[in-house]
């Protein structure tokens, strides 16, 4: 049976689209209130003339662009506004959160993620503390691949790499190209379900000098995203191998976490490490210092009553990132 498994850890959930002991398709929430239709109360900022653009102030003082501002709204007006995608980490800046008008409703949060995904149409089961559905179906490995951005397919290799502009994939392998293009279009569709990519996505396919080989490719590629239940719009591959694909982007993609928020998705993975700690006595969480920072009070406290057990810290400037760990040591 297909069904997605929801793993609700400290700070995050993540779930998995398990189809037998394989994850085709997975998320991570790391529960930011504000977050794809959350409704807010804003006040706004500025409208640029003539237009239904402008930007809104939100109640923790950041700033949202908004589209489809109502005529006669002036600065300073408040309004309930919807969010449609949250802020969005780059390579040295924020990408701002954008928002839409959202008429006379009250504010609600953000909807969680197992109501989200029962949207799909897939099962969807919570899994308790000790259940390890995830992990035997290969969680480290999706994890592995969004942190890397290599995917390797049978016949060549996946490079991911998130830029400010779109997701870039470049495709590399041995010859026949054809035959290396046909077969990367299946590991394409499968990379983005599997590590949640989605807005702007360029494919740098290898270049076919026919346009029935090109052709061929475009099907090929087409069928593998239905398949996935991609939903979008593509072009065709270009005479250099260039294929876009544009889909709604509604949150950041777990390449796209890790890679520009890489010391919290650290931190996030140690706490899931340490409330599964089954040794007595009290944990400690040995990480390097900036993972252990992203680990504030609040989480700190959660890990306690979770575990039941005194939570101590031991910085290390050695270990890489994602190389923390947690034990049992007498109190």
């Amino acid at each position: 049976m297909v069904e997605w498994c929801i793993e609700q850890g400290i700070g995050e959930d993540r779930a998995a689209l398990i189809d037998g002991d394989t994850i085709v398709a997975a998320r991570l929430c790391w529960r930011e209130p504000i977050r794809a239709d959350a409704v807010i109360a804003a006040s706004l900022a500025h409208r640029h003339p003539g237009t239904r653009h402008g930007a809104v102030q939100l109640p923790d003082r950041t700033i949202a662009l908004i589209d489809g501002l109502p005529p006669g709204l002036t600065d300073g007006a408040s309004l309930m506004v919807r969010i449609t995608r949250p802020v969005m980490a780059e390579r040295g800046r924020f990408k701002l959160a954008q928002c839409r008008p959202a008429g006379d409703v009250p504010p609600s949060p953000a909807p969680a993620l197992a109501e989200v995904l029962a949207q799909t149409g897939h099962p969807v089961r919570i899994a308790g503390m000790l259940d390890r559905s995830l992990d035997e179906a290969g969680w480290a490995d999706v994890i592995e691949q969004a942190t890397t951005g290599v995917i390797d397919f049978a016949s060549g290799r996946l490079t991911i790499c998130p830029t400010p502009a779109m997701t870039l994939i470049d495709i590399d392998g041995p010859p026949p190209l054809e035959v290396l293009a046909l077969a990367a279009t299946s590991a394409v569709a499968l990379a983005l379900a599997r590590l949640d990519i989605a807005g702007s996505v360029g494919i740098d396919f290898p270049s076919l000098e026919g346009r029935a080989e090109r052709q061929a490719v475009d099907n090929a590629l087409a069928a593998a995203l239905i398949g996935q239940r991609w939903r979008g719009e593509r072009t065709g591959m270009n005479g250099f191998g260039f294929v876009q694909l544009i889909s709604r982007l509604e949150r950041p993609s777990l390449v796209t976490r890790l890679a520009f928020q890489p010391a919290r998705a650290a931190a996030l993975a140690l706490l899931r490490t340490a409330e599964r700690v089954a040794e007595p006595g009290a944990v400690l969480l040995t990480a390097h210092p900036a993972v252990l920072q992203a680990i504030d009070t609040g989480l700190e406290a959660e890990l306690a009553r979770r575990s039941g057990r005194e939570i101590r810290r031991n910085p290390s400037e050695r270990l890489a990132l994602g190389a923390g760990f947690a034990q049992a040591i007498t109190p």
